[in-house]
């Protein structure tokens, strides 16, 4: 959908990547996609159609099941994931961009301890960021032709401070199988091995590196006083939201602020998490929910100070003109220009999380 100023997001979102994907497939798999989302209605997103494709792959066989049997679904689940695979495959435009903002909040500060950013998102719009800057960072690979993934270093925290930890949870295009049967990064845009949705997400996450990114996850929140950021996650990933609960049971001193972009009646998962764990809040666009109470927000009658204007219009305001003005930093926009925005010189304690400057920081692109 565009926006005011007739953008584009750089990658749609759920429901703009299941119209483009079955767009595309339509005049191959029309007869399969209708009959299909029929049987799925209500839930006729492309993770569902997803599953259900890899299901009948799996165990009807030769059997036909609207007219493909199980190696035409096999093939059919391929061909989902390769458009997947190509629409996330994009540039950072020239210019400023949320992704630039947000990197250069991350370089613009000294640090006693490294930011890590943990992501669910295939693309290289981050390493991109990153690399415009001439910022260092570290996602697990090592090595020239062919690096591989070293799990000890993911662990480990040996490298300076000014690196940044880039972590993706669900793999990025240009991992692929090398010839020991292990992970590689090619530098390139292959989609080869992603954790694409679909039910079979969780068994993937199992396996390496995925299992030592999410037992990196687990480990961070474990720090004392930590603070983890969240931004345009939805957390109804279970084998992700299990690590983020695991850990904040395990260590009270830590803490999650979870900027949703929906209303908070719309975030059922993470209202979930935070009426369960205090050390769980979540900031949505028209009410926040703190240490398991929730509440509306409310404009005090008078500003603190006569400056304060201008800061309360960083994150206070319309996305659009159809809407009343509320609550900005679920987006991901308005969320990076925030920080970007702001000028510290405070020193990060232990384990930096994302955002606001609280004693721990690093940002969690999911």
């Amino acid at each position: 959908m565009a926006k005011d100023d007739k953008s584009y997001p750089l990658i749609p979102a759920v429901e703009g990547l299941t119209t483009r994907v079955l767009e595309i497939l339509k005049p191959k798999y029309e007869k399969q996609i209708v009959a299909l989302l029929a049987e799925l209605h209500p839930k006729t997103d492309i993770e569902s159609l997803l599953s259900r494709v890899r299901a009948l792959s799996k165990v009807i066989g030769a059997y036909k099941v609207h007219d493909l049997d199980g190696g035409g679904y096999e093939t059919f689940g391929q061909d989902i994931c390769s458009e997947i695979g190509k629409i996330v495959d994009v540039r950072l435009p020239k210019g400023r961009s949320a992704y630039s903002d947000l990197v250069n909040w991350i370089i613009g500060t000294s640090r006693d301890h490294a930011i890590e950013i943990f992501t669910t998102n295939y693309d290289l719009l981050l390493e991109e960021a990153f690399e415009r800057a001439h910022a260092p960072y570290f996602d697990g690979f090592t090595g020239g032709r062919e690096p591989f993934f070293d799990p000890a270093s993911v662990a480990g925290g040996d490298l300076p401070s000014r690196w940044t930890r880039l972590w993706k949870l669900h793999g990025s295009l240009g991992w692929c199988l090398g010839e020991a049967d292990n992970v590689v990064r090619t530098g390139k845009s292959s989609h080869t091995h992603l954790v694409f949705p679909e039910h079979l997400k969780y068994d993937q996450t199992q396996k390496a590196p995925y299992s030592a990114l999410l037992d990196r996850l687990k480990a961070f929140l474990c720090t004392p006083d930590t603070l983890l950021i969240s931004i345009g996650f939805s957390f109804f990933d279970s084998h992700i939201s299990a690590r983020i609960t695991e850990g904040l049971s395990a260590n009270p001193s830590a803490s999650v602020f979870a900027f949703q972009f929906k209303k908070l009646a719309d975030e059922a998962a993470a209202c979930d998490i935070a009426s369960k764990q205090p050390n769980f809040s979540i900031y949505a666009r028209d009410a926040a929910m703190i240490n398991g109470v929730s509440g509306a927000w409310q404009l005090p009658s008078e500003l603190p100070h006569k400056d304060w204007g201008p800061i309360r219009a960083t994150y206070w305001g319309k996305f659009d003109a159809a809407n009343p003005q509320h609550f900005l930093l679920g987006a991901i926009e308005h969320f990076a220009s925030f920080f970007a925005s702001s000028r510290t010189t405070q020193m990060f304690s232990p384990a930096s999380a994302v955002d606001p400057a609280t004693s721990s920081a690093s940002p969690v692109a999911l």
